[in-house]
């Protein structure tokens, strides 16, 4: 967290805002020309080898292309997209979701490099680029590998991040079905893993380079100390102590029987109720209002209600 604060005191100012319209915006050019000139994606499309030839404008134009045919499903999941991606930037702020998304975007481009340069290293394909030469390899027969560098996985990513984020949060499924969206994040995680497992070496390199994003974004914002040694014994002892004055029953707790640290605003949960719950002070709220991590996003902000002598409410 110190490193991106730093990073944002530096680089904030230049941050995008509304970074998942701009996003969506350019897959609306990009549907543009798959439907005047398709032929015109091939000279878009991340191909390492020929920026390394000078056709560096591919290091940005990749982003044009959409990740999919333009249909009604394929409208409503860019819908969805925009409306996750635009909650976690309100969440997160403008600064650490651009960090995200252009963190997966660089990501992504590394690893079309990395694709490059195994095919170099592999014994068979090292063998055909020699008999039909680089320019040849990489741009017919290897050609379809940087077609798979796209936004797809980028995307992707966004909802991993907000499943992360907002585990509890429920969704509508076609506007019917509720189901909280750690459940959905967890299908996605397993359909990564079974894409990562089922394909070959270059398909593993194109998901992990896309996904790397998650990993590090994650490792970086993640409150390490309530796992640490101290922290766990501090807790241990914590429990002890309250068995000794009231016993252990979750109730008793509840019932205000044992003073507690922390206690939601919303849920009323306190820390012996979850030891993996985090709490915080809303600074929009006025007044002593402290929330958990489930309910510090989507509570009510309090106002105080003053009156003066005469007029009554103002």
């Amino acid at each position: 967290m110190k490193f991106l604060y730093k990073l944002e005191r530096k680089f904030g100012k230049y941050s995008i805002r509304n970074l998942s319209f701009v996003l969506i915006c350019c897959y609306a050019v990009g549907y543009v020309l798959q439907l005047v000139s398709p032929g015109m994606l091939t000279w878009m499309t991340l191909n390492p080898y020929l920026v390394l030839h000078g056709q560096v404008w591919r290091l940005v134009t990749w982003i044009l292309v959409p990740p999919d045919t333009l249909g009604f499903f394929t409208m409503l999941m860019l819908y969805f997209y925009f409306a996750i991606g635009t909650m976690l930037e309100r969440t997160w702020g403008t600064f650490r979701y651009n960090f995200y998304i252009f963190g997966g975007m660089l990501f992504t481009i590394i690893g079309s490099f990395l694709v490059m340069g195994y095919a170099y290293l592999d014994s068979d394909y090292s063998l055909m680029i020699k008999l039909y030469g680089a320019e040849s390899f990489f741009t017919s027969i290897a050609g379809g590998w940087f077609r798979l560098f796209s936004t797809y996985y980028v995307n992707m990513s966004i909802y991993l991040a907000f499943a992360a984020t907002f585990p509890e949060q429920v969704i509508y499924l076609m506007y019917v079905l509720p189901i909280k969206v750690k459940y959905l994040g967890i299908m996605y995680a397993v359909m990564v893993v079974y894409e990562f497992i089922k394909f070959d070496t270059v398909g593993r390199i194109i998901i992990g380079a896309s996904l790397l994003n998650f990993v590090v974004f994650f490792l970086l914002t993640r409150n390490y100390r309530r796992i640490s040694p101290q922290e766990i014994n501090r807790k241990r002892k914590f429990k002890q102590a309250v068995r000794g004055a009231g016993g252990s029953n979750v109730s008793q707790f509840k019932g205000r029987n044992v003073i507690t640290r922390h206690r939601c605003a919303v849920c009323g949960r306190t820390e012996l109720d979850d030891d993996s719950l985090e709490f915080r002070f809303c600074s929009k709220c006025e007044g002593n209002y402290e929330y958990c991590s489930e309910h510090l996003y989507t509570h009510e902000h309090v106002h105080a209600r003053r009156t003066d002598g005469n007029n009554g409410e103002f």
